[in-house]
């Protein structure tokens, strides 16, 4: 697996110092939420075999082939990518034919939207479902009018712009649902794989939470490796080489992602929400939440 890991940040630059225009605005601002969309048709050119650190979603309409971690997926129809960001991946065309949309979003826009939970809980973007999903002529119809819309709001001054591309781009995720993301089975997946998807779904089925009487149960390293039967030091191992993150760094992104949903769409107090989220003491719980936020849980309430 390759060990290059490109960022936004690292994208934009890439092809503004390769010359090539694609999105009107290459603005992005680390630890913000960031959504930008193209058109495909400046994408006749090869892409780095690199790992992201943000989601990609691309409606391929064109030849060419998908460099995928050890394979190789050959597109000769109209399909959707959604590719893992921790499964290095690059693209590279049949020909200079080509057309369609990709867009990109980071980690914050994807956790910060409630609309996004159902799809936290499937296949897509897992290192283990495979990433391609073929279209016919009445689905890439659907696909043309969602990704034109995103488009059209992504480039407008709509008040509401942000929640009609949250809408179009959940549609098109379960038009992926619809047509069936394929889990690769499991005994074709890799042991380190296979534990990391183990973990993956106990993780996201305690969350959201929905109540203070049923707090989290699951909330360390070695919870989760006694519930797996399996030691945590082996645990520990396999989820970083897939994810190249530590166990407990993917808990605590959790467990913050689902502090700041309780805090703007729940009416709890704030010592509700850290004993709930496992904190015995209201003072750890505001510990941790500044250490991620920069702000008190009780000032990003009231911001909110």
């Amino acid at each position: 697996m390759s060990d290059q890991l490109e960022t936004i940040e690292d994208y934009y630059r890439r092809i503004r110092n390769n010359r090539i225009k694609m999105f009107d605005s290459e603005e992005f601002e680390t630890g913000k939420s960031h959504f930008n969309i193209s058109m495909r048709k400046y994408c006749s050119f090869k892409s780095p075999y690199n790992r992201r650190d943000y989601y990609k979603i691309s409606f391929i309409i064109g030849k060419g082939t998908i460099h995928y971690g050890s394979h190789q997926l050959y597109i000769d129809r109209p399909a959707l990518f959604f590719p893992s960001p921790s499964i290095p991946y690059s693209w590279e065309c049949e020909s200079d034919l080509q057309d369609g949309y990709f867009c990109l979003f980071n980690q914050e826009f994807f956790n910060g939207n409630t609309e996004f939970n159902l799809f936290k809980k499937t296949s897509l973007f897992k290192e283990w479902s495979k990433p391609v999903v073929f279209l016919t002529e009445e689905q890439t119809r659907l696909a043309t009018l969602y990704f034109d819309q995103i488009y059209k709001m992504n480039n407008s001054t709509y008040p509401f712009r942000c929640n009609s591309i949250k809408s179009h781009l959940a549609s098109i995720l379960h038009l992926a649902l619809e047509n069936r993301v394929e889990d690769i089975n499991l005994d074709e997946l890799p042991a380190n794989v296979r534990l990391y998807r183990l973990f993956d779904e106990l993780l996201n089925k305690q969350f959201p939470l929905d109540s203070p009487a049923y707090p989290l149960s699951l909330k360390t390293p070695s919870d989760f490796a006694n519930h797996l039967n399996v030691h945590v030091n082996h645990l520990n191992s396999s989820v970083k080489s897939v994810t190249n993150l530590t166990t407990t760094q993917i808990i605590k992104d959790k467990m913050f992602e689902e502090s700041k949903n309780l805090l703007k769409y729940t009416n709890w107090d704030i010592a509700e929400i850290g004993y709930t989220l496992g904190f015995e003491q209201p003072s750890h719980f505001n510990n941790f939440f500044k250490k991620h936020a920069q702000t008190s849980p009780l000032k990003f309430k009231n911001s909110v």
